[in-house]
């Protein structure tokens, strides 16, 4: 049996996300979000990703299939804050198989996750991404988002040995 192609022409068909799902969903995470990409999303995608979306909102766990393959998927969740009357809608990852990003898998997938939300009564969504991702940049700026605020990131490694100042007693 041979595995199906996939090309930019075919129309993906977006549906939620199944436990069957989960492995071809993290490849396609290790494929898109390498080191290389970004070093802070490489360090953050694993397969308790998935499960941890999946198990808190499944209704906005969704893939794109097409020739019977997984092209991308999209896992989302909701956030209602304490004494605000707003509901927020939080797009944590989106993923499409590098050979066809510049088809519409994306899109649709963000269609379809914007109009799940808005039936769950979100009135703003909420995305990051690195300041220096411009495709991301560009793909959301295109999907309406705006008010681009840079973030810092920092890290602290915890297994290097530092020196301690010593304190000298008087």
């Amino acid at each position: 049996m041979t595995e199906a192609s996939i090309t930019s022409e075919d129309t993906p068909r977006i549906r939620e996300m199944e436990i069957d799902d989960f492995p071809e969903v993290f490849h396609i995470g290790e494929e898109v979000f390498t080191v290389e990409y970004s070093q802070s999303l490489y360090r953050t995608w694993d397969e308790f990703e998935i499960t941890t979306h999946f198990n808190l909102d499944n209704e906005l766990c969704l893939v794109a299939e097409m020739g019977g393959r997984i092209a991308g998927f999209a896992l989302g969740t909701t956030v209602k804050k304490h004494n605000s009357p707003w509901k927020y809608g939080y797009l944590v990852w989106l993923g499409v198989r590098r050979d066809i990003q510049k088809g519409s898998v994306g899109s649709r997938l963000f269609h379809e996750i914007r109009r799940r939300m808005v039936e769950q009564g979100v009135r703003m969504i909420i995305i990051d991404t690195s300041a220096d991702n411009l495709a991301a940049i560009n793909f959301f700026k295109k999907q309406g988002f705006g008010d681009i605020q840079e973030h810092v990131y920092m890290s602290l490694n915890l297994t290097r040995k530092t020196r301690k100042k010593s304190v000298k007693k008087s």
